[in-house]
């Protein structure tokens, strides 16, 4: 959304400022509020963030098939993008850098404010926050059915992602920070505030950036509500969920009750959360959902070590330890309230599980899973036919 603003306004299309930013948040600009008639402006609901959600639940309704090469294009695009950002950025860096490392990076770390804030702490803190862009890499294991050799395919791809994508982060946030001050970078489209400051002669550049990054993001929140949505309807299939749930449209053969409540809950939150909340929220279940698995490796090595092994992990067990150990210190160090919100959440999600679930659940019963409608473009779920 914040791109979105961003890329409007250099056409001369503005979107009044009440309504790009969540509930009750303050409007900054390059570090300090924004001013309009005198007075702060302190923002209302993201409209352009709800339109988009509701946007591609709607499109995911009528239908939408992900192919690889639509996927390959779309990450080329992401890639050049970040590519052609590095190479400019990094050339006016070079030939500048004595002067910018002066101004930007010193102090590298600034002092520790307390709450989070500089210091080793607010380093540990923003790990904690910026976590959920981590998320993504698992999904590779959603390919297995496609991979040549799974047991060397998956472990090579997530891990190579992982290498590759944590490189191109660490450039991007390194040119970012020595060319503008870091205060100016909490906004919603901080790449697009540094292109601006390339000056007027890349002016055309920044339009490429703000559209590829909008490409980008748009794929991801496409995919990710997409991924929600089958996950609901097969849990609904199991039993774990209502049946509506799993209900498929006579038309369009989607799951269309579900994906309009993904689409209606994802819309309200990206319209009045803060971004900040939100990757917390998202970054705690994520770091819990990863320390279970690494305390699972554990367990099962015990428990069941007859099991075949594609891949083992190295180090065993000190890696899953320090997974463990890691993903813990990272929760300790997010807000209390977010804390609160996912015991609440979690306890919730328990309590449906014994209340309805666990008596509903096909696997209870010994049902088989033969009634799965014909789902159209929708796939059916790993290792079925529609």
């Amino acid at each position: 959304a914040g791109y979105v603003v961003s890329l409007l306004a250099d056409f001369g299309i503005h979107i009044p400022a009440q309504f790009t930013g969540p509930a009750g948040h303050v409007l900054m600009k390059d570090g300090v509020p924004v001013l309009i008639d005198g007075q702060t402006v302190t923002t209302i609901f993201n409209l352009p963030a709800f339109l988009i959600c509701i946007a591609l639940a709607i499109l995911l309704v009528v239908g939408v098939s992900e192919s690889a090469k639509v996927n390959n294009l779309i990450v080329a695009i992401k890639v050049s993008v970040l590519t052609a950002f590095i190479v400019v950025g990094g050339l006016i860096v070079i030939s500048r850098f004595g002067e910018l490392s002066a101004a930007n990076w010193v102090p590298f770390i600034p002092e520790n404010q307390g709450d989070g804030k500089f210091g080793v702490d607010g380093i540990m803190r923003a790990a904690s926050i910026v976590f959920f862009a981590y998320i993504g890499f698992e999904a590779v294991s959603t390919a297995g059915q496609e991979a040549k050799n799974p047991a060397k395919d998956m472990p090579f791809g997530i891990i190579g992602s992982l290498i590759v994508c944590t490189i191109i982060y660490m450039l991007v946030a390194a040119i970012m920070t020595l060319l503008v001050p870091y205060g100016t970078l909490n906004v919603p489209d901080p790449v697009a505030v540094v292109v601006d400051a390339f000056g007027a002669q890349w002016a055309w550049l920044a339009k490429t950036i703000k559209i590829g990054a909008i490409i980008g993001l748009t794929s991801v929140v496409l995919v990710l509500m997409y991924a929600q949505t089958r996950i609901f309807y097969t849990m609904a299939r199991d039993g774990l969920l209502p049946k509506v749930f799993s209900t498929v449209h006579p038309k369009f053969k989607t799951p269309w009750v579900n994906t309009l409540l993904v689409g209606v809950l994802t819309a309200v939150a990206a319209g009045f959360f803060d971004i900040n909340v939100l990757g917390d929220m998202t970054s705690v279940g994520t770091l819990a959902a990863f320390a279970i698995v690494c305390l699972s490796v554990i367990y099962l090595r015990r428990s069941a070590p007859e099991l075949p092994r594609g891949f083992k992990v190295p180090l065993y067990p000190i890696t899953p330890i320090l997974g463990i150990l890691s993903c813990v210190y990272l929760i300790t160090t997010v807000p209390v309230g977010v804390l609160t919100f996912f015991l609440w959440y979690m306890l919730g999600g328990i309590v449906l599980y014994f209340v309805y679930g666990m008596w509903n659940s096909n696997l209870q019963h010994g049902e088989p899973q033969d009634d799965a409608p014909e789902m159209g473009e929708f796939p059916a779920p790993v290792g079925e036919q529609p």
